[in-house]
């Protein structure tokens, strides 16, 4: 009798310290995550006050920099113009250059005072608002600035700024303060004509200035949103809210500074509610948990008794399982040589499912998985089966329709269905499907057949765009068979020589000689023939077989090219393989095995080469060029700003895409581009290609405009080794084409 009461105390004893030990784990797990809340709401508006502190000081460098860049502009203009050039020329030239600048005083709004000074500060003309100015007025500016010409060159120099051409600049600048006032002074060089007044006194240079006034800090903290904005003599605490104002003496006893907003305050004061918040919510739960834990056991066991019951159903979407989907189809497909009639698979995967998981967390997910199985549900006929087969993935069995119109018309309302806005957590949300069918006894009469060119037509639809739906076709097949083949054979193709190399000339402008040869790489397959590089160059990027594919071209192209003296040999560098880390340090070394002489070796980029890292590009071409290793520019003029690329990187030639001479009229917009590209190429010292030449017409319109090099079926298409070789053996090898064309 006893026993049982001693077995209940036991049970009553153990559920009791468990409902102890959760609710202690819950307390913890609760300050852990105040703590830690607490900790990020301190890091996120720390960051944010610095953030915005860093983005008002780049305001200020920003409106610093436009007013210095106006004046610039005012000068430029002025030295444009030739308004003060033409005083040279007269009798008295001195008068002369103090009535020009009087003349042009709206030319110095910007200004509180110029003048025209020579480099040991002689003042020539001086005007101080609408009044004239001479020695005494200059000589107080320089009390500002010693470092303008005649003054002490013990100061801080003037800060030159870059000339809008793109070279060094002729103009200088800088802001200084005297312990009152604060002076903003430019200086640039008056391009004077030849005459006795300049040969006397030598260069002159006209000085502006302005006084940084209370009204104009007032303006600059209106316009460009920063509070604020004052010159304090006593340096601010924060580096981020001041910016330094040099001293005559080359000292700092002033600073510009402003009052930064601290958006981070008003986050902080905002999370304090929501701390509460989740305090309270924390409560709640945890409450609720103490009351789902008195019945665990129950739940539990109810639990074991759903998983038996639904063994051969998906839980969340109550659709059949894959399990059941199995045995579905393979009973429908034993059916079919007694009735003679087909059936669809039809596999389907949502697009943007995981978006929606990312956005909303795996409950809305969840809830749209039940939704979407509710309208598969829908738009089936009486005896089809949906199942779902995967976490995004559902699977239809259709039976008795017509093939393959009836599988098109599921299709389509599948895709209709799907498409609608699914209300998922009280937001809208709207995703697609791919769907990849599949036919029986047409294309295959076993599952694992019929399942597998079902996924082979659902990746075709993935990969046409999604939210579409494909019937499997042969071609299908051929295409996953191809990248199979590339990944195995082609490996066993490198390691074995099984490539071979064609070369297409690169021919002088007036096709008389041949300059460089271009590498090509073929595959001849043993059981598909050539395979062209367009099917297997791309498949071998995506499968990681491009660095030893590029590498095998280099090492056999070096080999092959160093019988012709003088030839240069041109190869093609893949965007995957100039970015591998040890890209520069293989060519280097192909080189060094082979004997081939660098000054021959032209390696040809495209732009997409340097765009995604143009620091790290910029280091291998230098790298490279440091070796002797030529570079081109492919398809110039088919990618981004081009002109940025060659202004920055070290290019010895450059190519014109063929595109330009595919429709290419003498007097049309392409013969304008490549006569555009052709000059650009010439004035900056580069060799200039075009490629894709086929016609004499197209001969005759690029010698014209200065082409120094032409590629083309015109003389001639990729060749093995040894037709280069007889080309080579001939005076002039392309007379009879050009005279016949």
């Amino acid at each position: 009798m006893s026993s049982p009461s001693v077995g209940k105390l036991t049970n009553a004893d153990a559920s009791a310290r468990m409902l102890k030990s959760s609710v202690a784990t819950l307390g913890c797990a609760f300050a852990m995550v105040i703590a830690a809340a607490v900790a990020v709401v301190l890091a996120i508006t720390s960051d944010a006050n610095r953030l915005e502190a860093e983005r008002q000081r780049d305001r200020i460098d920003a409106a610093i920099e436009s007013q210095v860049r106006l004046r610039e502009l005012r000068f430029q203009s002025l030295a444009a113009a030739g308004d003060l050039q033409t005083p040279f020329a007269g009798p008295d030239p001195l008068a002369a250059m103090q009535a020009a600048l009087m003349r042009l005083g709206n030319r110095f709004l910007e200004f509180d005072g110029a003048y025209i000074v020579s480099a040991s500060g002689i003042v020539f003309a001086g005007i101080e608002g609408d009044s004239p100015s001479g020695q005494v007025g200059y000589d107080g500016l320089k009390h500002f600035s010693p470092a303008l010409p005649g003054g002490s060159k013990t100061a801080p120099a003037l800060r030159r700024l870059p000339d809008m051409r793109g070279g060094p600049g002729m103009t200088a600048w800088s802001m200084t303060h005297d312990g009152f006032d604060t002076v903003s002074v430019m200086v640039m060089d008056v391009p004077a004509r030849q005459g006795s007044l300049v040969q006397l006194l030598g260069p002159l240079k006209i000085v502006g200035y302005r006084r940084v006034t209370s009204t104009m800090l007032a303006e600059l903290s209106h316009r460009y949103r920063v509070a604020n904005i004052r010159i304090v003599g006593e340096m601010p605490a924060d580096p981020l809210s001041r910016r330094a104002i040099p001293a005559p003496d080359g000292g700092v006893r002033a600073w510009l500074s402003w009052t930064p907003e601290r958006p981070g305050d008003a986050m902080l004061r905002q999370f304090v509610w929501a701390l509460a918040g989740v305090g309270l919510l924390f409560g709640c739960i945890f409450a609720f948990v103490v009351q789902r834990l008195r019945g665990a056991a129950q739940q539990i066991a109810l639990r074991e008794s759903q998983i038996q019951r639904l063994a051969g159903q998906d839980e969340l979407s109550l659709l059949p399982n894959r399990r059941t989907f199995d045995l579905r189809l393979d009973q429908e497909l034993a059916h079919l040589g007694r009735t003679g009639k087909g059936l669809a698979v039809l596999l389907i995967d949502l697009d943007r499912f995981k978006a929606v998981n990312d956005t909303y967390g795996h409950t809305a997910g969840d809830e749209l998985i039940r939704q979407v199985a509710q309208r598969l549900s829908r738009v089936v006929r009486s005896g089809d089966t949906v199942a779902r087969i995967g976490g995004d993935e559902f699977g239809i069995i259709q039976t008795h329709a017509s093939f393959p119109a009836g599988c098109a018309a599921l299709g389509e309302r599948i895709l209709e269905a799907l498409t609608e806005p699914f209300i998922i957590m009280g937001v809208a949300t709207t995703i697609g499907c791919s769907i990849g069918i599949a036919l029986a006894p047409e294309d295959a009469t076993d599952r694992e057949a019929l399942l597998r060119l079902a996924d082979t037509a659902l990746y075709q639809s993935k990969n046409g765009g999604r939210n579409r739906y494909s019937f499997f076709e042969a071609q299908m097949n051929r295409t996953l068979a191809l990248k199979r083949m590339v990944e195995e054979d082609l490996r066993r193709a490198i390691e074995n020589d099984e490539l071979l190399l064609h070369y297409q000339p690169q021919v002088s402008v007036d096709g008389a000689t041949i300059v460089g040869v271009e590498a090509l790489v073929r595959w001849n397959h043993p059981e598909h023939g050539m395979v062209p590089p367009s099917e297997f160059i791309g498949i071998a990027e995506e499968r990681g077989l491009i660095v030893p594919l590029s590498e095998w071209v280099l090492r056999q192209a070096c080999k092959e090219a160093k019988r012709w003296d003088g030839i240069r040999l041109a190869v093609n560098v893949s965007p995957i393989q100039f970015r591998h880390k040890d890209f520069v340090a293989n060519v280097i070394r192909v080189l060094d095995e082979t004997g081939f002489d660098p000054s021959r070796l032209e390696l040809e980029l495209t732009e997409g080469v340097v765009v995604d890292d143009a620091d790290a590009a910029e280091a291998a071409m230098m790298d490279l060029r440091a070796h002797g290793v030529c570079l081109a520019l492919d398809d110039f003029g088919t990618g981004y700003s081009s002109l940025i690329y060659l202004r920055r990187f070290a290019f010895d030639k450059i190519k014109i895409d063929r595109s330009f001479l595919e429709y290419m009229e003498t007097t049309g917009e392409s013969a304008i581009l490549v006569h555009s590209i052709a000059h650009l190429g010439r004035a900056l010292g580069l060799r200039v290609c075009a490629e894709g030449v086929e016609t004499a017409e197209q001969h005759r319109f690029l010698q014209a405009i200065g082409c120094h090099e032409l590629q083309g079926f015109l003389f001639s298409k990729g060749v093995p080794a040894d037709e280069i070789d007889a080309l080579l053996t001939r005076e002039k090898p392309f007379a009879t084409v050009l005279a016949a064309a």
